[in-house]
């Protein structure tokens, strides 16, 4: 969370556009940067499940990430333009990226989409408009925030369901939430980790998108990355934020 914030510094700061991929070394439960976890979520409940916790720096719900892939995108966003084309350029790449696995994704069109509640439920419950679903279903996950000249968005793609888990890790009584979609489930022999960022890595190579202008480049941290992300981290990983709320 700390490198994906301190990104998002940097596309503001020095005009990179970044796309990264990574794993969790434990099962691990991101709230949403404005989320309401008190009268929901402990520290010590979560223990209780086996879980760890953080605080996203990006807005969305509670999800669980175990068996999955995590994306994260930081680029320069001209403040002229709604998020939402930066979003729909993110799930394109996705999109196109599932396509190739196989996976039989789509978009969900505003008119599929519920409307979601301030205080609504846990990520993968419902789909919002614009994310990626298989047969009703969804499959990624994902969070944004935007903050001056730039924009960050991160998620999940599911290898596995394991969202379920959550309601047995919450303080109080809430229902399961129904089967989210999954490579497993879809396209077994696709769902490995390694499968899925070749993939990603593939698409965005070929795949200009909506600024052909840009190429893919390997990205090369500035001197001061180490100190950026250093000072992420110390607020990120503070108690006083992952349960400000």
């Amino acid at each position: 969370m700390a490198i994906d914030a301190a990104l998002l510094e940097l596309a503001g700061a020095d005009d990179r556009a970044v796309w990264r991929c990574y794993a969790w070394d434990a099962p691990t439960v991101s709230f949403g940067r404005n989320e309401r976890t008190s009268g929901r979520f402990s520290a010590a409940g979560l223990r209780t499940a086996g879980l760890r916790a953080v605080r996203r720096p990006t807005g969305g719900r509670a999800l669980l990430h175990t068996r999955e892939v995590t994306y994260s995108v930081a680029f320069p966003l001209d403040e002229r333009l709604s998020w939402r084309v930066a979003y729909a350029a993110v799930n394109h790449v996705l999109l196109r990226a599932l396509q190739s696995l196989g996976v039989p994704a789509q978009l969900v069109s505003d008119r599929e989409a519920p409307a979601i509640a301030p205080e609504g439920p846990v990520c993968f419950e419902h789909p919002a408009a614009g994310e990626i679903m298989v047969s009703g279903r969804k499959l990624v996950g994902s969070a944004v925030w935007r903050h001056g000249g730039a924009y960050l968005q991160h998620g999940s793609i599911l290898l596995a369901d394991d969202q379920g888990l959550l309601a047995h890790a919450a303080d109080v009584p809430l229902p399961a939430p129904p089967p989210a979609a999954s490579l497993a489930a879809c396209v077994p022999s696709q769902a490995h980790w390694t499968n899925v960022v070749d993939a990603l890595a593939a698409t965005l190579e070929t795949d200009t998108g909506p600024d052909p202008a840009r190429t893919v480049e390997p990205f090369v941290a500035s001197p001061d990355f180490a100190r950026r992300t250093a000072a992420h981290h110390a607020a990120i990983a503070n108690e006083h934020w992952l349960w400000r709320r």
